[in-house]
């Protein structure tokens, strides 16, 4: 039964990626309140957050230190404009950002598209600003993900965004990704990462002089099905863009802030790139806050007396003051709680939990990248996510399949008790979801 609430959802909000016709038979769920893992309906019936929020929530809801740090900034300053102001919590952050990707010049925005957005102008624009205008294009990697605005829906490899929008976008260039699953017979993770990679050098040899920058999501492009990849790759493409002279971005909206085990996924490969876009767990899940990092090469071909040559971006709450503030606390609690090492013991022993999912006959290309979790589901149906989702808010658990890929990225603060709800209500929504299908 819908409650009030719901009800006047579906008729006064447009709900994000949705098509709103499905809500006839699938009413929102009204939350009213969260804590730790767990979302609380205004039913009163808990679900485990197995997804983090669509990937953005870190330590927990409500979170007590992030909690106070945002009180005592509500009581000091709420917002001033960046141009021309300053304040602690956005120099802060920058300072602590800078110290941590070996990247400085911190450029603000709300989400992460924008963060995609930012980058792609500041690349071409760099190369405008070096007399070399031409290189003004991009290339991506297939299945890429950066974003649903305009701009970043051109470096975006998602068929269905693509064909709608189409008339609106410069689409960028792709190459080959180097999905692991893609391994011929005894070809390891790694070697797929080699071949791909030749294949963006022979693409890089011919384009290079009209390139500006190769954009791609290292270690786990999330929205392509979690389709992980051998650090290798991330080496080869910076020695790569080095050779030709094209930009490195890397896309570290879902994949920074320790979910692939490392804060940030291309510190695993060892590299530097030009641009890092860093976005969702930047604020452990409580505001809309990204940024961008480059080199102080890229920043210096903006300085000048020309406003032309600036890098001419901006919205009215860039450097929010209480996102920045809820930035910086939660990038405390890493160091207060040494996450990246608990995430070790709390990765095994999720993994143990989920053993039996993992062994199940209709699972393909089970893998984990630190503390995400995926698996390919041996399914006929077409509706298979819509369905698995359903059977999983039954039993407890807020599980969104990409496809028919089930994958999991919860947050870093699950007991015990935690665990085996989300180990279980997989399991078991995936028993109920395949033997519907059996009987169809």
């Amino acid at each position: 039964m819908k409650s009030s609430l719901s009800a006047r959802s579906v008729q006064s909000v447009w709900h994000p990626c949705t098509q709103m016709k499905r809500h006839e038979d699938a009413a929102p769920i009204a939350i009213a309140r969260a804590n730790g893992p767990w979302l609380y309906a205004d039913d009163g019936q808990r679900y485990l957050d197995g997804v983090s929020s669509w990937w953005v929530n870190l330590f927990g809801h409500c979170h007590p230190h992030i909690t106070a740090a945002l009180t005592d900034q509500l009581s000091r300053l709420d917002h001033v404009m960046l141009a021309g102001f300053t304040h602690a919590p956005v120099v802060e952050l920058s300072e602590r950002l800078a110290k941590l990707t070996g990247l400085g010049h911190a450029f603000y925005a709300s989400d992460g598209a924008s963060a995609t957005e930012i980058a792609l102008k500041m690349s071409a624009h760099f190369w405008r600003n070096s007399g070399r205008p031409e290189k003004s294009h991009f290339v991506g990697l297939a299945g890429g993900y950066h974003g649903e605005t305009v701009g970043a829906l051109a470096v975006t490899d998602v068929p269905l965004f693509r064909q709608a929008y189409a008339p609106l976008v410069r689409l960028a260039a792709t190459v080959p990704n180097p999905d692991a699953r893609q391994a011929l017979g005894g070809e390891t993770g790694k070697d797929v990462a080699i071949r791909s990679a030749a294949q963006l050098e022979v693409w890089l040899a011919e384009h290079h002089a009209q390139t500006a920058a190769l954009i791609l999501e290292p270690l786990v492009q999330c929205a392509a099905g979690m389709a992980m990849h051998d650090p290798e790759y991330l080496r080869l493409a910076r020695a790569l863009c080095t050779r030709y002279e094209v930009h490195l971005i890397v896309d570290e909206i879902a994949t920074g802030f320790g979910r692939t085990g490392s804060m940030f996924a291309h510190q695993q490969a060892g590299i530097l790139p030009d641009f890092i876009c860093l976005s969702k767990g930047l604020t452990g899940g409580t505001l809309p806050l990204s940024a961008v990092l480059t080199t102080d090469t890229v920043y210096q071909a903006f300085y000048d007396d020309e406003m032309a040559r600036g890098f001419l971006h901006s919205h009215s709450y860039t450097g929010n003051p209480l996102a920045c503030r809820a930035a910086l606390a939660t990038l405390e609690l890493f160091d207060l709680q040494d996450t990246l090492t608990q995430n070790l013991t709390l990765a095994k022993n999720i993994s143990q939990a989920f053993a039996p999912l993992t062994a199940h006959s209709s699972v393909r290309n089970a893998r984990q990248s630190g503390m995400i979790w995926a698996w390919d589901i041996d399914s006929e149906r077409q509706d298979f996510s819509r369905r698995f989702h359903a059977h999983a808010l039954a039993n407890g658990v807020l599980l969104r399949p990409i496809g028919k890929t089930l994958y999991a990225m919860p947050p870093y603060l699950l007991d015990e008790e935690a665990i085996d709800c989300l180990a279980n209500g997989a399991l078991a929504a995936l028993n109920t979801t395949l033997t519907e299908e059996a009987k169809t």
